[in-house]
């Protein structure tokens, strides 16, 4: 996959970009899964705490 080094792995891409009559619009999003699934979601999960103010650092 061509993405999966965007921004580090931590980046989505998103293409296929299409309009759908079900659905507003369908796309493909690409990420890495190793970086962004485990590791990554708790350290994004906890920036957007301390951003919001829940933790302080």
């Amino acid at each position: 996959m061509y993405d999966r080094d965007n921004d580090k792995g931590m980046a989505v891409t998103v293409g296929r970009l299409r309009e759908c009559n079900i659905f507003d619009y369908r796309f493909v999003g690409r990420s890495h899964n190793l970086i962004r699934g485990a590791a990554g979601g708790g350290i994004l999960n906890a920036e957007l705490l301390v951003e919001k103010g829940y933790i302080k650092s």
